[in-house]
């Protein structure tokens, strides 16, 4: 079964100048089924043509053909019905709010609704049943933390087959993590830096609600209880988690692999444009996975698992790894808003 619409959907980039907005500019300028028609900054950057006010962080320049839009306001009304928001989360609620008030679907990457109680918070390989918290007239789409995506698609087959009790994750993150300013050059080299504002707190609460039940109009959250430790590391891009958990019964690791092997979902089933062919790669290596080796693989789009071995504190342990800004961040709100038009929601 494949799914594509009619005709190219029109959308609109919020903080399209920034680390994770310039991926979304990146990754829409080809794009199958979008179109973009609009991007938006912060004041000192509107009226300007987008190639001179975007300081350009990925290879090569930006999209010639979006290069000469004219940059609007974040605040701007707008006619697309699709919206991707990169904006931080200091200023986001309102003005995502607002422009879902106006009619679009705001597919988001900042923090601020993630935990609103009517927002779905997706991971489209997991819990595509939670877009049935939103309806066709606009509405939010919250795409979680980075680091959240990597670690729930690890878990997710592994809560279906045998259920996640409880988990420790050490977090292993890449500098571009914290977006164009990053940690600041005396701190990014040679170093560790073992505190990332609110990021614990994010991991010990997303998992849940993403691994929920949708009970109704809300979610129920699953029981898990997850402890993380976050650091930022020398490393450019990929996050690295390593993790232990307690099971719900007695499992082989035969078992294990086979469930992260076998797992797909809705999006491999549509055929969506962004959906990795495999979401969770599988690596029998010591020494694997790893940033440089594997970040990229399925398009950066994919979860590599390794690492795995009998935990004598809670079970079992892995080690996970992620592209932060594709699969973490634009990649992956793509996908999410691909699901949310194969759904019917955009149109």
């Amino acid at each position: 079964m494949s799914f594509a619409p009619d005709q190219r959907i029109p959308v609109r980039v919020l903080g399209a100048t920034g680390a994770v907005g310039q991926r979304f500019v990146s990754l829409l300028a080809d794009h199958p089924w979008f179109e973009l028609r609009a991007v938006a900054a912060s004041e000192r950057s509107a009226g300007k043509r987008y190639g001179d006010a975007v300081r350009w962080a990925l290879p090569g320049s930006p999209p010639s053909a979006i290069a000469d839009l004219v940059v609007e306001t974040v605040a701007a009304p707008s006619p697309e019905m699709l919206v991707f928001s990169a904006l931080g989360s200091d200023i986001a609620g309102d003005i995502e709010s607002a422009h879902a008030r106006a009619g679009a679907l705001v597919v988001t990457n900042a923090s601020s609704h993630r935990m609103d109680a009517d927002v779905p918070l997706i991971v489209p390989e997991v819990n595509p049943d939670h877009l049935g918290m939103l309806s066709k007239g606009g509405g939010i789409l919250a795409n979680p933390n980075c680091s959240t995506i990597g670690l729930v698609l690890a878990l997710a087959p592994l809560h279906c087959a045998f259920v996640v009790e409880k988990l420790h994750v050490v977090t292993m993150q890449a500098l571009s993590g914290a977006g164009m300013v990053g940690v600041g050059a005396d701190l990014a080299m040679d170093n560790v830096v073992p505190y990332i504002p609110s990021e614990e707190e994010k991991l010990a609460l997303e998992p849940a609600k993403i691994l929920g039940s949708l009970v109704g109009s809300l979610i129920e959250p699953a029981d898990i209880t997850v402890s993380a430790q976050c650091n930022r590391v020398a490393v450019s891009d990929g996050h690295t988690e390593c993790v232990s958990l307690s099971l719900g019964r007695d499992v082989t690791a035969d078992e294990i692999r086979e469930a992260w092997s076998s797992f797909r979902g809705l999006p491999q089933e549509l055929g969506l444009p962004s959906a990795p062919v495999h979401p969770i790669l599988v690596h029998d290596a010591l020494d694997a996975p790893q940033p440089v080796l594997h970040r990229d693989l399925e398009g950066g789009m994919a979860c590599s698992v390794g690492r795995l071995a009998p935990c004598p504190v809670l079970g079992w342990r892995f080690t996970c790894l992620s592209h932060n800004t594709l699969r973490g961040a634009a990649g992956g709100a793509l996908l999410a808003a691909e699901l949310a038009v194969a759904r019917g929601l955009v149109s």
